[in-house]
């Protein structure tokens, strides 16, 4: 996965700000300790002065001489130490005080990008995914089948609600476990309260547990951020719509819920088809019927779903009204 160029900048400016945060405190420390114990300053300038000399004899391969200045720069430093230790300082005092000492907060080691900076990452993904919260809690672990029937069934299929949520789940597991493999899309759709919202959820979670650019948008929502690109001026930060458009996976959520007008129409056949030629990933939740969908959208956009998303029908009861009745277990 690769971030947006303004998120590696969000991540580089925090790792520049600890850097120089690093090294005022080092200057603050230094003052502190050259002030009460004069010698520590002498010994700073002693082994600036070996190291230059080192690098010139190295310059001119003065092998022998160079060892001499490393006994000589050893010996200073362990005195350095000492009188650390003797004046109550801790012996790393004069040392910069990384935040991640393996990488000292550059973000990179020997072989490549620092836990640390993977670390940063995924936080940023779960911040910017508007989705930071509610994962805690709509994952694949709280997933239950209980709340699907064994009677209710679907005519076109004969499976009932609780095979149908089955078949759905494991769609979502193996979407994620081959997403790496290529562009793959879902369309859930379904009557309200029956898991669409919550099964796209669990697939978000696994995906930026991987460092995965994972959107979420109320129908809403987007095409509110997609009007505001359009018809408003952009800061120079702004990703504007490119970062809808080129993140690894959208989710578009309640789509029918929104307004819908010629804008949002041609809109969404824009962002589903912009993200087509980009071979990246989309899921749509609807509980508009799909014979209700050419309609609402237009015959085109129904078509680029049809031939490119796998279609999942949830079906069941209200899961939000069952859980209400049964005091929220």
């Amino acid at each position: 996965m690769s971030l947006q160029n303004f998120q590696y900048d969000i991540i580089m400016r925090e790792y520049n700000r600890r850097q120089t945060q690093v090294m005022h405190d080092l200057e603050k420390r230094r003052s502190c300790a050259f002030a009460k114990v004069p010698r520590l300053a002498e010994i700073d300038r002693d082994v600036a002065s070996l190291s230059a000399q080192k690098a010139r004899s190295l310059l001119c391969g003065q092998s022998s001489s160079v060892e001499d200045l490393k006994k000589e720069v050893a010996r200073l430093a362990q005195e350095r130490r000492s009188l650390l230790k003797e004046n109550g300082f801790p012996e790393d005092y004069l040392e910069p005080h990384y935040l991640c000492p393996r990488c000292q907060d550059t973000g990179y080691t020997d072989s490549g990008k620092c836990s640390c900076f993977k670390k940063a990452e995924i936080e940023l993904l779960y911040t910017q995914s508007n989705l930071a919260e509610i994962l805690e809690k709509e994952n694949f672990e709280h997933f239950s089948f209980d709340w699907y029937s064994d009677t209710i069934k679907n005519e076109a299929t004969g499976l009932t609600a609780r095979e149908t949520a089955k078949h759905a789940y494991e769609t979502a597991v193996d979407f994620v476990r081959t997403f790496d493999s290529g562009c793959q899309n879902l369309f859930l759709y379904g009557s309200t309260g029956v898991g669409k919202t919550f099964l796209s959820h669990c697939i978000a979670r696994e995906l930026l547990k991987t460092a995965h650019c994972v959107l979420y948008f109320s129908a809403f929502d987007l095409f509110d951020k997609l009007a505001q690109n359009t018809f408003a001026r952009k800061s120079e930060t702004d990703p504007g719509e490119d970062f809808i458009y080129d993140c690894d996976l959208l989710i578009i959520d309640d789509l029918g819920t929104e307004l819908t007008n010629s804008f949002v129409s041609s809109q969404l056949f824009l962002c589903i088809n912009e993200r087509l030629a980009r071979r990246k990933s989309t899921i749509i939740s609807t509980n508009l019927k799909l014979e209700d969908f050419s309609a609402t959208y237009s015959e085109r956009t129904f078509s680029r779903l049809a031939s490119n998303f796998q279609m999942l029908k949830l079906i069941g009861k209200d899961i939000r009204i069952q859980k209400i009745f049964l005091g929220g277990k």
